[in-house]
Formats: structure tokens, C-alpha cells, sequence
């Protein structure tokens, strides 16, 4: 008889958790969403994306004419190649100097002297590649690349458009992560402090059931009704690359 009363009293709880849940209408959103804008000014050479296309991380959305930095990282380049030969010819110098210097046939005064080129050559050859790095990095602020993988939210740039690095008021791309999604929902202070952040909740999205969590707890009051203020609460579920999922598309949530 135990066995069957243990059942039984499960049986009622589960009713009791199902009777209790809270069903509600939500809208997508997304996670997060970053907004991408090009640090060099010039002339776009090359858009690789469009609006709503899937990348994954390092991808190359868009690149700017290179030829001026390409020509600077060249200089940069030729700058540390001299600079390796006269630290080469200036330790050859030093050594010499210092073998002299022991057999007695050179003053001290032309030893240190010589040091002193040693340093010099040495900080030329610090200073060349400090230049190439720095060149190097201005090649690569030429090209935006995607930071994760995720889907392009908006593009607002074409092949031939001329950027100023300090005038753009619009971001060039705007992308956001593919691998979540949010489920927003508007509630009341009571529900909110019932459902603290990681709680679980269902998403009904396409048709299918999804586990979620809660992910973030609005904190000021979107408006404020009758019955109290209204606040947002955010869930988080899982989405698989290249679904198609809009934000405000409309959702059912489930809080257990």
C-alpha cells in the first residue's frame, strides 16, 4: 500500500506545480547585440554580408582600401630590416672595440663612445618595430571582422561608400549571437520576486517546447497598470545555428 500512496501523493503535486503555473505571451529578443563601426576613415572597398546572413568568428563583414596602410606597414617593414643591420654591424663594432680595448691598444674613452652606438643602434631597432607593430594594427583597423559567431542584425554599408572614422552615426553592422536567444515577458513585482534569476521557465517557440532559464530581472518599471507596476523578465533559451528567429516575433512562456 506505501508504494501506491507514494505515487499517488507525487501524482498531486505534479497537478498542484501544473495548476499553479504561469502561461503568458512574450516576444524574442536578442541577447545581446553589437554594434560594429570602423576606426580607420576611407573607402569601402569590399561588404562580404548582408542582413540577416549566419557568420562565424574572424570573419572578414567588411573591409576598407588598404593601399596606404599597406605601403606604411612596407616602409615599417623596410625601416626594421635597416635597423637589424646597423644593430648587426654595431655588435660586430662592440666586440671589436672591446678586444682592443683588453690588449690595451684603444683608450676607454672610444670603448664607451662605442657603447653608446651600441645603445643607439639598439633603440632604433626598439623604435622599428614599435613602427611595424603600430603598422601592422592599421592594416587591421581596415577590416571589421565578426567578434563571435552570430547573424547580422542590420548592415548599413555598401561597396564604394566613403567612411569618416569620427562621423559615423549610425554603426556600419550590427550583429548578435546565434546560439541564444531571449524570451521577454511583462510582469507584475509579485511574479517577479517568485522567478529570481536562473530559474527555470519553458519557451513555446516554432511550435516546440524549449528549456529556459531566467536570465535578468528588469529593475525600473516599463508603465505602471491598475494592479501594479509592470516590469520586464528576460528568458534565456538555447537556438541552433541558422534558425530563423526574429526579434518581437510573438512566444508563449511558461513559468513552472
Amino acid at each position: 500500500m506505501k508504494a501506491p500512496m507514494m505515487i499517488l501523493f507525487a501524482g498531486c503535486m505534479l497537478s498542484s506545480l501544473s495548476a499553479h503555473a504561469l502561461e503568458m505571451k512574450g516576444r524574442l529578443e536578442w541577447v545581446h547585440k553589437v554594434d560594429m563601426r570602423v576606426v580607420e576613415s576611407g573607402v569601402v572597398e569590399e561588404v562580404n554580408i548582408t542582413t540577416g546572413q549566419h557568420v562565424n568568428k574572424g570573419d572578414v563583414l567588411l573591409r576598407m582600401d588598404q593601399r596606404k596602410q599597406k605601403a606604411s606597414l612596407l616602409e615599417a617593414k623596410a625601416r626594421v630590416a635597416r635597423a637589424k643591420l646597423g644593430i648587426e654591424d654595431a655588435e660586430r663594432e662592440k666586440a671589436r672595440t672591446q678586444e682592443l680595448f683588453d690588449q690595451g691598444l684603444i683608450a676607454e674613452e672610444e670603448l664607451k663612445d662605442n657603447e653608446l652606438k651600441h645603445a643607439v643602434a639598439q633603440t632604433e631597432m626598439e623604435s622599428a618595430n614599435a613602427a611595424e607593430e603600430a603598422a601592422k594594427v592599421a592594416l587591421e583597423h581596415t577590416e571589421l571582422k565578426a567578434p563571435f559567431a552570430g547573424v547580422v542584425a542590420s548592415s548599413a554599408v555598401w561597396q564604394g561608400a566613403v567612411i569618416f572614422a569620427g562621423k559615423q552615426d549610425q554603426p556600419l553592422v550590427s550583429l548578435a549571437p546565434d546560439d541564444q536567444m531571449l524570451a521577454r515577458v511583462l510582469v507584475t513585482a509579485d511574479v517577479l520576486r517568485n522567478y529570481p534569476t536562473g530559474a527555470s521557465a519553458q519557451v513555446l517557440v516554432n511550435g516546440a517546447n524549449r528549456s529556459g532559464k531566467v536570465y535578468r530581472q528588469g529593475v525600473e518599471a516599463v508603465r505602471i497598470e491598475p494592479e501594479g507596476a509592470i516590469y520586464e523578465l528576460d528568458i534565456v533559451f538555447k537556438r541552433t545555428a541558422k534558425e530563423l528567429l526574429r526579434p518581437s516575433e510573438s512566444v508563449k512562456v511558461i513559468l513552472p
